[in-house]
């Protein structure tokens, strides 16, 4: 078990910043994973938005957040951010972040997931 702990979302106008944070209670085992993030829509299917390795030398982002969003992970304190810029109503989501084998973008891809944090975009 990999538990995950997402925070930072919150309500937030359109053009606005946020950065969530999803930290994990081991550190030995946050060191072993690629790190994603994905987010949910009401009654949308859970999309991928990016991920980041292991060693977080590489990064991947869904196209409809590239150049806004960034990954990042500070391994001294077992955490992986998302920092998302430029934020638009339609970026409204659950937002959960996942520990995984690789870098994919397949939800099966991943083991372990957090509870979720609600992100809402005002226009």
């Amino acid at each position: 078990q990999v538990p995950l702990v997402e925070s930072g979302g919150e309500l937030v106008q359109a053009g606005g910043s946020l950065r969530l944070s999803c930290t994990a209670a081991s550190g030995r085992t946050f060191n072993s994973y690629a790190m994603g993030w994905f987010r949910q829509a009401p009654g949308k299917e859970r999309d991928f938005v990016g991920a980041i390795s292991r060693s977080g030398g590489t990064t991947y982002y869904a196209d409809s957040v590239k150049g806004r969003f960034t990954i990042s992970r500070d391994y001294a304190k077992n955490t992986v951010y998302l920092q998302m810029n430029s934020l638009k109503p339609e970026d409204t989501a659950v937002y959960y972040c996942a520990a995984g084998r690789g870098l994919v973008t397949t939800i099966s891809g991943y083991d372990y997931w957090g509870q979720g944090t609600q992100v809402t975009v005002s226009s």
